[in-house]
């Protein structure tokens, strides 16, 4: 058997018993009896179906990264931003805006991981200070401010950008953000 297939297999298998009958088990599943049966091109398609899936409960957990909305605040988060980044070279992204009650406020908060312009944006993120960039800090974590946007570049992989409001909105709303967590995604 294909060392991908059996690997997939024993990580299905290790699920517990709730979870094996997900979507998921079941696609993977389907590309393991469709391997056996000789049907290469259904087991390919199974695989690249579960692997959609798979990045979508991805995506979804690094959602969860958004902060809550502030007291009396509303948060909107967008939904179709992974469509978006597939066309910029994939990766994970979300984004939320949030509004003050009487909507005479508000910013938004985008992050952004593993992505060709999270690459791009970091080497600017990293030289802040060099470039000319005012650079505060959130705890441990650098942030660079400049032309109404806040940015942080969390290992080297994941952007996060607050824009909107004044320079203690957005610093506001960076200290809303669990950096540690966030650093440790996906590892």
């Amino acid at each position: 058997m294909n060392r991908f297939l059996t690997i997939a297999l024993s990580a299905a298998l290790t699920l517990p018993l709730s979870a094996q009958a997900d979507e998921i088990s079941d696609t993977l599943q389907a590309a393991i009896d469709a391997y056996n049966d000789g049907d290469i091109t259904y087991a390919l398609e199974e695989l690249d179906f579960a692997r959609q899936k798979l990045m979508a409960l991805r995506a979804e957990a690094f959602q969860q990264f958004l902060p809550p909305a502030p007291d009396g605040w509303t948060r909107d988060v967008e939904t179709e931003m992974q469509a978006g980044l597939a066309m910029m070279g994939g990766g994970m992204g979300a984004s939320a805006e949030y509004r003050a009650p009487d909507g005479s406020q508000y910013y938004s908060i985008t992050m952004m991981a593993d992505n060709a312009m999270v690459a791009s944006m970091g080497a600017m993120v990293a030289n802040a200070a060099a470039m000319g960039m005012k650079v505060e800090r959130v705890g441990r974590q650098r942030v660079a401010i400049n032309d109404g946007q806040a940015m942080a570049l969390i290992n080297n992989r994941i952007l996060v950008t607050v824009e909107g409001g004044d320079e203690a909105l957005m610093m506001q709303a960076m200290e809303a953000i669990d950096f540690d967590a966030l650093s440790n995604f996906g590892n």
